[in-house]
């Protein structure tokens, strides 16, 4: 994250001797990426962060992915997804993945286990109700419309509330942030950005949990693996630092409106490794006397445009069958646009009610098995109104 922030105890000096009040040492953990060269926080913990008492090699039960061929635009409700008594993170369902990005869907209504990505950062998207989330740094609270970014070898664990969460959860070989341009230098957001600051929440303390013989299920490059610790890693006392897990609201994201349609940049909200994260919200359109306020028809010639429809009515699909949960897939290598008659029919509108998350990737994604079990195959021939049935 972009600024410095200090909660707990901590001592006056880095990498000083900070005492218990037995007389023993807190054991002192770097959290930094890109090799000591980037962002980093200090954790200081009652327990050794290192003392492990058994290793397990757990099978991944992701199901297997498959290109989109033929190539087609699709739509799938996840809406139609069937959940049991799910958890946040063993039981999501992969939606789409390719080697940059893992894009999955869960409505959980459980706690997970204790958990930890070590082969990346995880953005959270909150559809629908709420949870706790705790972390090594502390705890975190979401609901409807956060976004929360969780840095990479981040211990935690959500904790649903009564209504339960609905995620869409996007899973970076990477860091995940705020885009460049938005940031100074020094890494303040600059006067252009859509949000800043102010938007952002962190732990305000730490948890301090007691535990002995904790296990913790960690994703790696090489697969799942299930430690037992001989602490609980919840152990940390205070920290200091500017990498840490933050939660932004949509609401918050101020759109950048234009006489005539702006293009999709204006509303990138993060920024990943080959792929970028935007955010649509309601907005005053186009305010040229002869603007069309949506889309021109248009083709991503580097990237896989997925949309996800989570308030409102989006103008440019209507007709298509899109409802609130739905995902969009527009691939590279297709023109797509707005339905038939929604670009005249936009012509005067002042102020569109919607809401979405877009996620372009600048390779293709390949489909899971969530996607095939939610998908609307009438999709492709919505522009047309024939399809190979009806030819």
């Amino acid at each position: 994250m972009p600024y410095y922030r200090q909660v707990g105890e901590i001592p006056h000096k880095r990498h000083t001797a900070f005492r218990k009040p037995d007389g023993g040492l807190y054991a002192e953990e770097l959290m930094g990426v890109e090799g000591f060269s980037a962002d980093s926080a200090l954790l200081y913990h009652r327990g050794l962060p290192t003392a492990i008492v058994d290793a397990v090699a757990i099978e991944d039960e992701r199901g297997p992915i498959a290109p989109n061929h033929p190539l087609k635009p699709r739509a799938f409700k996840t809406q139609d997804l069937k959940f049991g008594d799910a958890d946040a993170v063993t039981d999501r369902r992969r939606l789409f993945g390719n080697a940059d990005v893992t894009i999955g869907f869960v409505n959980a209504t459980k706690s997970s286990p204790l958990y930890r990505n070590a082969a990346g950062d995880e953005l959270f998207y909150v559809q629908g109700g709420s949870a706790t989330v705790e972390t090594i740094y502390g705890s975190l609270g979401i609901g409807d419309g956060d976004y929360l970014v969780i840095p990479t070898s981040c211990t935690y664990r959500v904790l649903p509330h009564d209504d339960g969460v609905k995620l869409l959860t996007i899973e970076a070989r990477g860091h995940i942030g705020p885009p460049k341009r938005y940031l100074s230098a020094k890494g303040q957001f600059l006067e252009h950005s859509p949000y800043c600051e102010r938007d952002i929440r962190g732990p305000s303390e730490p948890l301090v949990a007691d535990g002995t013989d904790v296990e913790v299920l960690v994703r790696h490059r090489a697969g799942l693996t299930r430690y037992t610790y001989a602490t609980h890693p919840f152990d940390v006392v205070g920290w200091d630092g500017c990498l840490y897990p933050w939660v932004f609201n949509i609401d918050d994201f101020e759109p950048i409106t234009g006489r005539v349609h702006q293009p999709p940049p204006v509303h990138q909200t993060f920024e990943g490794p080959n792929f970028v994260v935007c955010s649509f919200c309601p907005r005053k359109v186009d305010y040229h006397p002869d603007s069309i306020p949506v889309p021109y028809n248009h083709a991503n010639v580097d990237s896989d445009e997925l949309m996800f429809y989570v308030r409102g009515n989006y103008e440019a699909r209507k007709g298509s069958g899109i409802e609130v949960g739905s995902l969009s897939l527009h691939p590279s290598g297709f023109t797509h646009g707005p339905q038939p008659g929604a670009a005249e029919a936009s012509i005067g509108a002042q102020f569109f009610d919607e809401t979405a998350v877009m996620v372009d990737t600048f390779a293709p994604l390949d489909l899971g098995e969530a996607a095939d079990a939610s998908e609307d195959h009438g999709y492709a021939w919505t522009w047309s109104g024939r399809g190979p049935d009806r030819i």
